[in-house]
């Protein structure tokens, strides 16, 4: 941490494991748990062993959380994980090249399409759970009882029809 308590790069590449997590808003546990399940490696280590990680890493956190709400598996993740290095020539051989890109690049698009109808079946649950929230909110105010002050008095919202109505 520096002078004011911020957390700083350990280098000028490197980010211990607490910046990346505020960086992503993942858990300490939830990184780690991608750690072992070989969805993100750390970089490097520093010599106390504490995991170093890259804005590269910090990336494909990015990934891994935002396929997570999407119902996304964690093998399924990692099939998507390793078509992108091995488009962005990650492997240790360069980009692919012919029928391997095409292949890789009908598996993202496979990825896409799910991550699509996906979205779109959350947009459904959403407007049905916002309309329920809507007929919650007014059956509540149509059955609400008129709040008197504390004088008293009637609210702004009327008379209390059970004091007012005739006894």
């Amino acid at each position: 941490m520096d002078e004011k308590g911020r957390i700083r790069h350990v280098d000028g590449k490197h980010m211990q494991i607490g910046e990346v997590a505020a960086r992503t808003e993942l858990s300490l546990r939830t990184i780690r748990h991608y750690e072992e399940a070989g969805l993100v490696v750390p970089s490097a280590r520093s010599q106390g062993g504490f995991r170093l990680y890259t804005e590269g890493d910090v990336a494909r956190l990015m990934v891994i959380r935002r396929m997570k709400p999407l119902g996304f598996t964690l093998d399924r993740m990692r099939e998507l994980l390793a078509a992108t290095d091995r488009l962005d020539g990650h492997a240790g051989t360069g980009p692919p090249e012919g029928e391997e890109r095409e292949e890789l690049l009908e598996s993202l698009r496979g990825f896409e399409e799910a991550a699509r109808r996906r979205t779109a079946d959350l947009r459904t649950q959403l407007a049905r759970a916002e309309e329920f929230a809507t007929t919650l909110r007014e059956r509540i105010e149509r059955t609400e009882p008129i709040k008197m002050g504390r004088t008293g008095e009637e609210s702004e919202s009327g008379p209390d029809p059970e004091l007012t109505a005739p006894a």
